[in-house]
This record gives C-alpha cells, sequence and structure tokens, in this order.
C-alpha cells in the first residue's frame, strides 16, 4: 500500500483528479461521509486528508509515503522529505503588500505581519532589511489597516482581497505552486511504485502542456 497525504480542500480535489487520471482512483473518496482515510486495494493506495499544512508532517514523518503541498508550506518549515514534482497547480505567490499610497521609511523598523515568519526573515535578511515580526494567523489584511503593521508578508492569488481592503502588492517575493514530495524512506523502500507514479504524472503534465498549445 502507498499511503497518499491529500490536502483537504479545493487543492486536493484537483490533485485527485491527477492521481485518478494516472489510474490510482478511490471511488470511496465521493461518498458523503466524514471519513479521512479511503483505501483502494485493487490500486494498492490508500489516501489520507489531512490539513494543507500538515502533508509535509505526516510525509516527513512515515505516516505517509508521498503527499502534495504547496511550496509556500515547504519554504516555511523546511521538513525532511524529497521534492520530486512541481505539479503547477494551486498557483498563487507570496507577496509584500501594503495601504495604498503607503511609503516606506528605510532608517525605522519595518513592522511585518505575517503567518509565514521564516519567508519574511529570509526575504528581509536577504536585502539587509531591519524588522520586527508580528505573526498572525488570520486576517492579515487587517494589521496595516488598523496600524500593526507597516507590511504583510502572504499569500496572493488573484489579489482582490487586497483591493477591497485597499492595500496593494509592493514586491514578489516567490512564486508558488503544488509539489509532490516523498518520505526518504519510502522513496528508497518503495522506489518502484513511487517512480512509477511519479513518471505517469510527468506524462500527465507534459499531456496537459500538449493540448493548450492546440
Amino acid at each position: 500500500m502507498l499511503n497518499i497525504a491529500l490536502p483537504k480542500g479545493r487543492l486536493g480535489d484537483k490533485v485527485y483528479e491527477m492521481f485518478s487520471q494516472i489510474g490510482y482512483d478511490c471511488r470511496a473518496i465521493y461518498e458523503d461521509n466524514r471519513k479521512l482515510v479511503f483505501e483502494n486495494a485493487e490500486n494498492g493506495v490508500r489516501y489520507l486528508l489531512v490539513k494543507p499544512s500538515d502533508v509535509a508532517i505526516y510525509v516527513e514523518h512515515g505516516a505517509a509515503d508521498i503527499g502534495v503541498v504547496g511550496k509556500d508550506i515547504l519554504l516555511e518549515s523546511s521538513p525532511d522529505v524529497y521534492e520530486l514534482l512541481n505539479l503547477g497547480i494551486g498557483k498563487c505567490r507570496v507577496a509584500v503588500a501594503a495601504k495604498n499610497g503607503y511609503v516606506e521609511q528605510p532608517d525605522r523598523v519595518l513592522r511585518v505581519a505575517t503567518k509565514y515568519m521564516n519567508i519574511a526573515k529570509n526575504y528581509y535578511a536577504g536585502i539587509n532589511r531591519e524588522i520586527e515580526i508580528i505573526k498572525l494567523n488570520g486576517s492579515i489584511e487587517l494589521a496595516p489597516i488598523l496600524g500593526l503593521s507597516d507590511v504583510i508578508v502572504d499569500i496572493v492569488e488573484t489579489g482582490s482581497t487586497l483591493k477591497e481592503n485597499d492595500l496593494k502588492v509592493i514586491t514578489d517575493i516567490v512564486p508558488i505552486s503544488a509539489r509532490f514530495i516523498a518520505n526518504k524512506s519510502s522513496f528508497k523502500f518503495k522506489n518502484d511504485r513511487i517512480e512509477e507514479m511519479l513518471q505517469k504524472l510527468n506524462a500527465l503534465l507534459q499531456q496537459r502542456e500538449e493540448a493548450k498549445k492546440v
């Protein structure tokens, strides 16, 4: 059995669709219930539905052999896993945003509100900017509106939430998309099966690219 950690929600649905297309379907996953584990013995796969931010933890510690996780989580938590493939879905970016009309004052410490503390620290260390991190877990956009921070570092997809709150992107830090990852031990002992899945995913991605050109 290959244990596959799937992120719950919209991204997980897209990922499951990809796995189904390459021959790893599990119809029980569409049943209306609260189950978190779905098994297809015929295909030799077991799907585990977990919180997106926990996928890498399950894979790193071997509870799952493989999984799909956003690049933002890999950058933020640096789990000890193999990153095997960029699946090209769930595309967005980590960016710095501030209120419209904001003017930075280089001579004072920059207050940065974010839940991506390590990404923010590494970015600003790279440009030699002194910052104060204000860790928030939700409604990051409120911080500059209420004067809690000068800027925010957060995931931006369409930018509509920023616009609705009179904010704008100042700088893009890094592009983000879903990545196919593997537990290091599983990659060694279940290598044939993981490599087979990896090749099929690569072929599917190539087919999609070719379809776009038509």
